[in-house]
């Protein structure tokens, strides 16, 4: 047959590469893309009854255990925050405050940062418990700790260390910078006295501080800051 005379064979198909000998050979027409709705990658029509049902019911497994799993994240935040705050009063309990404390001890050290304590204890709180109930003395708790947070940076720690007793942490504050504000705090708190019944409670605190030297135990500085209140507040009972 002469080459004129030859029979068309069908459409011509592309040519591609071929790395082995750097010619080409043709390759086969391309598949068309297939335009049918599928669930999780599967065409819809190789779908079948059985396969769709377990397909969905997976799906729903799936969903159930991402939502299970967000509740579960959020209950261990709550159970953190309860960990780590006075179950009365909205600040660090003492334990949290004591890690605190600690942490900051160690920043002070490695960056030679001054940092002070300061330790305020609650006067009168069991005469309003006897006078008045416990829970107009849980009401002068939680307005003092509300004072307390409103009135440091947001850098400081306020912590309830136990019964009328409150601490605040202040990084890069000198003893004289912590002794200054541990005035502005007592101020504040006897210049905003509680309210129970319709009735004005008048307060105050004795205060300590202490100022932090390297390498020093958290629990000892407390220490330290709790005996400078009890003398400040010794010397106040004497002076009247």
């Amino acid at each position: 047959m002469k080459v004129g005379d030859s029979k068309p064979v069908g459409p011509v198909r592309p040519l591609r590469p071929v790395q082995k000998s750097g010619g080409y050979q043709r390759t086969a027409a391309a598949a068309p893309i297939a335009d049918s709705a599928s669930i999780m990658g599967i065409p819809e029509a190789e779908l079948t009854p059985k396969v769709r049902d377990a397909i969905m019911a997976l799906m729903s497994e799936v969903e159930t255990l991402r939502r299970e799993v967000q509740t579960a994240r959020q209950r261990m935040e709550e159970l953190e925050h309860f960990a780590d705050h006075d179950p009365l009063v909205s600040v660090r309990n003492r334990r949290a405050f004591v890690r605190e404390l600690t942490r900051l001890i160690s920043f002070s050290d490695r960056y030679n940062m001054p940092a002070s304590i300061v330790y305020l204890d609650l006067n009168d709180l069991k005469t309003i418990n006897d006078t008045l109930g416990h829970a107009a003395g849980d009401a002068v708790l939680m307005h003092v700790g509300d004072l307390l947070v409103r009135n440091v940076r947001e850098s400081d720690v306020v912590g309830r260390l136990g019964g009328d007793e409150f601490g605040v942490i202040l990084p890069n504050a000198s003893e004289e910078a912590g002794r200054r504000k541990a005035e502005v705090l007592a101020d504040v708190i006897q210049q905003n006295p509680a309210t129970w019944d319709g009735k004005k409670l008048q307060l105050s605190v004795a205060y300590g501080i202490y100022a932090f030297t390297p390498g020093e135990d958290a629990t000892e500085a407390m220490a330290k800051a709790d005996r400078d209140m009890y003398e400040r507040k010794k010397s106040m009972k004497e002076k009247k």
